[in-house]
């Protein structure tokens, strides 16, 4: 047995009666050491890598997601970058950059620059993206030429691709936060992701590295069996399995990271 298999029999137990609501869970950025109060964020970036893939039909969306501030402290959208696992594109994979104007309305989609990625005529947020198993994806998030670009780079094969630009104003992003969106049921087989290198850049060109991460998690019962953990490497969120670290707790930013292997084969562990 391997050693990734060892760490999610840790957390099984009893089978668990499905529900019927669709659930998230988050990983909010704690605070940044000694930033200024003239200083704010223009860049952030997160290394997500899919550990277990899911494997039924349903959507399932790993994303960090930022704010748009202006320097009134006014919200000018708040957006989305990840990778999806979605029965409407090639082999279920993609990637999605959108967000709203208005957090509180999801009707007032964020419009945007075309993508140079294929997609349905229907979803300019989501692009066709064959993005692997086991594989570091770097999500970024900066001020582009007409917007706010989102970058995903390959680590593995150093590809990086800019999705899209997001029509929204402002010059500094805030509410930094990671999460697992399930459109599943509770009990569907366990998925697991890898949060780990939290970086932001300032305007003041400073790279700093939040002081934690805070775990959060639905309140509904039905989905008491998600867990979020530190692995060694970074933050682990997994689906259908005995949680172990409770709402609220904090969790460190940072952690060891090997030397990068061979890539593995692409299939589920």
């Amino acid at each position: 047995m391997g050693h990734a298999q060892r760490f999610f029999d840790r957390f099984r137990s009893d089978a668990f009666e499905p529900g019927q609501t669709d659930g998230g869970f988050h990983v909010w950025w704690g605070p940044l050491p000694e930033l200024e109060a003239w200083d704010h964020v223009v860049e952030c970036s997160i290394t997500l890598e899919v550990l277990r893939a899911p494997k039924r039909s349903s959507l399932t969306f790993w994303a960090m997601q930022a704010t748009f501030r202006d320097v009134a402290n006014s919200t000018q959208g708040v957006a989305h970058l990840g990778l999806q696992w979605n029965q409407r594109h090639p082999d279920f994979r993609a990637v999605n950059w959108g967000g709203y104007r208005n957090p509180s309305d999801v009707s007032s989609i964020l419009d945007g620059t075309d993508s140079a990625l294929q997609s349905r005529a229907d979803d300019p947020n989501t692009r066709d993206y064959s993005w692997r198993i086991g594989t570091p994806y770097r999500l970024t998030i900066l001020r582009g030429t007409d917007g706010w670009a989102g970058w995903v780079t390959d680590l593995r094969r150093g590809e990086m691709l800019c999705v899209r630009e997001l029509a929204a104003g402002g010059d500094r992003l805030t509410d930094i936060v990671m999460w697992t969106e399930l459109f599943g049921r509770p009990n569907e087989p366990t998925i697991a992701v890898r949060w780990s290198d939290a970086e932001a850049v300032t305007s003041s060109g400073r790279r700093l590295t939040p002081l934690h991460h805070r775990v959060a998690y639905p309140p509904e019962p039905t989905w008491r069996r998600l867990n979020t953990v530190h692995d060694g490497v970074g933050v682990v969120q997994i689906t259908d399995v005995r949680r172990t670290v409770a709402r609220n707790t904090e969790l460190p930013s940072t952690g060891f990271r090997p030397p990068m292997a061979a890539p593995p084969p692409d299939r589920a562990l």
